[in-house]
């Protein structure tokens, strides 16, 4: 791992973003993604100075991760190892707004059905 990997993997290993396991240098296809969380189907990338983030090789990868149904965040080395707190509030970010999984409201909440408002 690079200085920047091994700076965001300490923030992210051991659930310790917001209870979120993470793994790192996860297949996602024949692509590996730096970093990933599974459940909330979100990715991280960081990257260093020889991507090139135009190339038609990395708009194909990223356009594959996406349809697999993955978020992409990335990062620019020198944005984690100098300000590891703003990247770090980006992916909270990501994780608390990404939710595959809807919660259900609670037996008897929410609005009624249609046809129990006819009924009624």
């Amino acid at each position: 791992m690079t200085d920047a990997e091994s700076a965001i993997w300490q923030q992210l290993r051991s659930c310790q973003m917001h209870g979120y396991k993470f793994r790192r240098q996860v297949p996602i296809g024949r692509f590996i993604v730096d970093f990933v969380c599974h459940e909330q189907k979100l990715a991280i990338e960081i990257d260093g100075g020889q991507h090139d983030l135009e190339s038609e090789c990395e708009q194909n990868r990223s356009e594959f991760i996406e349809k697999q149904g993955y978020q992409i965040l990335r990062f620019w080395n020198h944005e984690v190892l100098e300000n590891i707190d703003g990247v770090c509030e980006v992916i909270s970010s990501g994780l608390l707004r990404h939710h595959p999984h809807p919660t259900l409201p609670h037996k008897g909440g929410g609005l009624p059905l249609v046809a129990d408002r006819e009924a009624q």
